[in-house]
């Protein structure tokens, strides 16, 4: 089992994925970064497609140590991954990924380094977010005994156990990806974070939620108001991968049963809901449907 390097020794790589980001936003985040962390590296997923925005996303590099301009969408976890790379290769011992929509505390990362040292079997650390359109803050999630539990942070001292985090905000030691793996790509979108999640708990890692660290984030587009509720909502494309991914991720041997069984009774749920409610209701059912179907006969990639 790997252990922590000493905090004192440790040396952290933001690896933050952007798609046709808001200029704006990323320059904040930029900026929040550079004071926490030793570098800061954009992968970009094909915006310079737009040659004026990428122009200005070059601006950035003063403040960036380094962007990696992919040229063409290669998927989320496929930037994450040369992000990873390019990361290692500059000596890293942990890498921080972000997504392009997400603002972390001043803190944030130091709280996360904490909490990995207090846990030397941790697979990672990400922080408690806040979503202002949503409910906040979201729980941490864990499937125990057949049912998802959902953990609530009583006091910021709080490390709680999770099945898996969000990408955005993870901090995870190089030490474990070495061993567990990097992302899996062939997902290109939507369950990559959960996979990547279980697969370190298959390896015998535990990942912790981190009361203390806090981040807003934005989760998917404007949420549906449901009963009170806000129930968050993603295109008709983003949805054929979430039911394809995680039809594949219940194809594959190691996930655990039960985690299947319940994340599989939430998927027919949410299939159910989004006919009902998401607009415009035939697109949503027919990618829905149509990732299923993909994810059945195991098809994957982008």
């Amino acid at each position: 089992m790997p252990t922590q390097p000493n905090l004192a020794a440790t040396r952290t790589t933001a690896v933050i994925v952007t798609y046709h980001p808001a200029l704006d936003v990323l320059g904040e985040l930029v900026d929040r970064l550079a004071s926490q962390v030793e570098m800061v590296l954009i992968v970009d997923n094909g915006s310079d497609e737009d040659l004026t925005t990428w122009n200005a996303l070059r601006q950035l590099q003063a403040q960036a140590q380094h962007i990696i301009a992919l040229n063409e969408n290669r998927g989320i976890a496929a930037a994450q991954n040369a992000g990873i790379a390019w990361a290692k290769q500059q000596g890293a011992t942990h890498i921080l990924l972000m997504d392009q929509d997400s603002l972390p505390a001043s803190n944030m990362v130091e709280k996360l380094h904490d909490a990995l040292a207090s846990q030397p079997e941790a697979a990672s650390a990400g922080p408690r977010y806040v979503d202002t359109r949503q409910k906040n803050p979201p729980p941490f999630l864990q499937i125990r005994n057949w049912r998802l539990c959902r953990h609530s942070c009583e006091s910021d001292s709080a490390v709680l156990p999770v099945d898996y985090l969000i990408a955005s905000g993870c901090l995870i030691p190089v030490l474990v990806l070495e061993k567990v793996g990097d992302m899996r790509d062939d997902l290109f979108i939507d369950y990559v974070d959960i996979e990547w999640g279980l697969r370190a708990g298959h390896y015998g890692f535990q990942s912790y939620g981190v009361c203390g660290a806090h981040m807003e984030h934005s989760l998917g587009e404007t949420p549906i108001e449901f009963r009170g509720r806000k129930i968050p909502l993603h295109s008709p494309l983003r949805h054929y991968y979430h039911f394809r991914n995680a039809v594949l991720l219940y194809r594959t041997g190691w996930v655990p049963l039960q985690w299947k069984c319940v994340d599989a009774w939430r998927l027919l749920l949410k299939y159910g809901f989004y006919t009902l409610y998401a607009k415009p209701r035939r697109q949503h059912f027919m990618k829905m449907t149509q990732g299923l179907f993909h994810g059945i006969i195991g098809r994957a990639g982008k």
